[in-house]
């Protein structure tokens, strides 16, 4: 009888199992639950990107395309990257077409970090990064920042972090979970730092179309970063094109001429159909994404207020469609209050701490629902807490 504890990887054995799917399996086994845990937007996915798919399946092209991606894709990427943030990538020899946002995050830690490597986590932060950077060997550094700045990084934050072994760190802004942004004015420090160094920068840009009251930018477009970023996007967020699966990386061409042979051999390629959908999304598609932003930004501005006035103090989000309120008045830690608010009151809701240790004492909430939605669950979630008040008398 084989001995699975002996044949399976030690790595994976080790690695934990994401704290969002967590609540989000629980939930599933319940009745009346309203889940506010994933980020996957509710809207549905524009026509216009639907009808240019069905021509594809209609013309029954349903075939395996170029390592790289199309080549009308990249060219539309390197013409949406140019318009909306200034930067100019090359589509034949800087962008890489992959199979979602997390496609392009893992080949792009495996091209760069070798075993032994150090890689800066920016913390509170999505829950794959330190756990990819683990099992390729390299060793994940945590940087918390923290409500004081707004949860924005700053050369404090991780410049007595930096080793001879530190090789990349990872600005995961917009951000998920908190919703901060990073201005111009706010990476102007950062890169100043960073160019003087060998250090990778990998940018994850996926919520790049989701900020409020103010356009994003990328560290890529300050002098002398550039070179030294690999830029991560994808549609899922922008373009409600999550089961898509479809992202892609924009980097210097040494970079990207190694990283694409990873994707040679573990992907091959992109999904076709989607490809050409993609293609429909950057052209044609800015207004529908307006659309969703602005109905995001009502159900932002909408929670922020009942959070503050149920008394769960709840940072003001710039960008993505999370909010992520305080709970530490409640006496709870993190996890007990997601579970209690589960079992108790039937809404699901994400503990800070899943986002790394610097999220502990508070829950990340997704505002990617309907607002009718929204208002039970911040009917219930005030139920809950009035309850826990009356058990700290």
């Amino acid at each position: 009888m084989i001995d699975y504890e002996k044949a399976l990887s030690n790595k994976v054995k080790a690695m934990k199992p994401s704290g969002i799917r967590k609540f989000f399996d629980i939930a599933g086994t319940m009745k009346d639950v309203i889940s506010l845990g994933v980020g996957e937007p509710d809207f549905s996915t524009p026509w216009a990107i639907r009808k240019s798919a069905i021509k594809v399946l209609e013309r029954k092209q349903i075939i395996y395309g170029p390592n790289k991606g199309l080549e009308r894709l990249r060219a539309e990427i390197s013409r949406y990257l140019s318009r909306k943030q200034e930067l100019d990538y090359d589509s034949d020899d800087e962008i890489v077409v992959t199979v979602g946002g997390s496609e392009a995050i893992d080949i792009a830690l495996r091209g760069i970090i070798d075993p032994g490597d150090e890689v800066l986590v920016v913390e509170p932060c999505f829950v794959c990064y330190a756990p990819l950077v683990e099992l390729i060997g390299g060793v994940a550094v945590p940087v918390p920042t923290r409500i004081e700045n707004n949860f924005k990084l700053t050369v404090e934050d991780f410049k007595d972090k930096i080793t001879e072994r530190t090789k990349m760190i990872i600005l995961p802004f917009p951000n998920n979970p908190t919703g901060a942004v990073m201005t111009y004015e706010d990476l102007e420090p950062v890169a100043q730092f960073l160019k003087d160094t060998n250090i990778i920068v990998l940018s994850d840009e996926i919520y790049s179309e989701l900020t409020y009251g103010r356009n994003h930018c990328s560290i890529a477009q300050l002098p002398d970063m550039k070179e030294r970023t690999i830029l991560v996007n994808g549609f899922s967020k922008a373009y409600a094109m999550t089961g898509w699966r479809l992202g892609y990386i924009a980097a210097p061409k040494p970079i990207v001429s190694q990283i694409v042979k990873i994707h040679q051999y573990a992907i091959m390629c992109s999904p076709y159909v989607s490809q050409n959908a993609a293609v429909e999304a950057l052209s044609s598609c800015d207004a529908e994404v307006q659309k969703m932003r602005d109905e995001y930004n009502i159900r932002r501005r909408y929670l922020v207020s009942e959070f503050n006035r149920i008394g769960l103090e709840c940072f003001n989000p710039e960008g993505a469609f999370y909010v992520f309120p305080c709970i530490k008045s409640t006496g709870l830690d993190s996890e007990t209050f997601c579970e209690r608010l589960l079992y108790e009151e039937k809404v699901a809701v994400v503990p800070g701490s899943a986002f790394g240790d610097s999220g502990e004492g508070y829950i990340r909430i997704s505002y990617a629902y309907s607002l009718k939605h929204l208002m039970e669950a911040v009917s219930r979630i005030e139920k809950f807490v009035n309850k826990l008040k009356e058990e700290n008398k």
